[in-house]
């Protein structure tokens, strides 16, 4: 039992043990450390931005995108023949191997630019079945050379169009 110690002129005097206090804050700090999970914030991206231009013109050199109009049957399947840029493809092999041909010399611009700054627009039919937007994506994409095994990069900027309305009709 511990008594407490008067002093001489009759007060208590009251000790704070700073050992048990201590401790504690560590077994907080302790705690608090070990439950922390660092997380990426929301939103978060990693997100490469183009540069403003100062002219605020449009540059005439850069190529304008070709867009690819995929338009759905009743069913949700591809109605065949599609568009992009007026002309008519009965299946994705011969779109993919026009954009080979394009990209070869369109105006004089050599593969590794046509890459950099081809792009391809995809308007898409509200009730268009996914796989078909995926098999789009593949053959603007790229294609597999089976004989070396190296993939051939065809088009690298890929964007949607805004949706067109819910009834689903893609042209007016």
């Amino acid at each position: 039992m511990k008594f407490r110690h008067t002093t001489s002129s009759g007060d208590d005097k009251i000790e704070l043990q700073m050992t048990p206090m201590i401790d504690i804050v560590f077994q907080l700090l302790v705690f608090f450390i070990m439950t922390f999970k660092i997380v990426a914030q929301e939103g978060d991206f990693n997100i490469r931005m183009p540069l403003a231009s100062e002219g605020g013109a449009p540059d005439e050199s850069q190529m304008p995108p070709y867009k690819l109009y995929l338009t759905a049957n009743q069913d949700g399947t591809l109605e065949v023949p599609f568009l992009m840029d007026g002309l008519t493809f009965d299946n994705f092999k011969s779109l993919q191997e026009h954009l080979i041909l394009e990209m070869e010399d369109p105006n004089g611009v050599g593969p590794e630019k046509f890459q950099e700054e081809a792009e391809v627009e995809l308007h898409c039919d509200y009730g268009l079945r996914y796989d078909f937007v995926i098999q789009a994506i593949d053959a603007v994409r790229g294609k597999l050379d089976r004989a070396t095994g190296q993939t051939i990069e065809i088009v690298q900027k890929i964007k949607f169009a805004p949706p067109p309305d819910r009834s689903g009709q893609l042209f007016e």
